[in-house]
């Protein structure tokens, strides 16, 4: 489904901004993103790569622990939009889905081949999904 709201545009422009900060040494695979909050806030992060590779962390994690610890009164996510140079689109991996789960996150938006803004629901990045309702 394609987009074309103003927020959204300016969530994604975050998320490029972000991309450029990425530290990718080791794979060049740069990635921005960031978070809309439900409160109207919005949180870039980029991916940090680390020589010990289970310790890298990805721009959706990066965006949401900062939305996350900058105000406990706004941590329902939106929307995250997600950007790279290198690929297109580039979609939140399972961990990302999960800890974007965490903060009920709505939406996820990536920028298509062609530039287009393409937007999905949540809930189809990550079904039957569990969550703190869950336990």
């Amino acid at each position: 489904m394609s987009v074309d709201r103003p927020n959204v545009s300016e969530v994604m422009r975050v998320a490029r901004e972000a991309a450029g900060r990425a530290y990718a040494p080791y794979s060049d695979f740069h990635v921005g993103a960031a978070v809309l909050t439900t409160g109207g806030k919005v949180y870039g992060g980029s991916n940090v790569e680390n020589a010990s590779y289970g310790l890298a962390i990805c721009a959706e994690r990066n965006a949401a622990t900062t939305m996350a610890g900058t105000d406990p009164q706004d941590r329902k996510i939106r929307l995250v939009a997600i950007h790279s140079p290198d690929t297109a689109p580039c979609f939140p991996c399972g961990a990302c889905r999960q800890f974007l789960r965490e903060f009920d996150c709505e939406e996820v938006v990536v920028e298509g081949a062609n530039g287009e803004l393409l937007s999905y629901p949540f809930k189809e990045m990550l079904p039957n999904s569990f969550g703190p309702e869950s336990l």
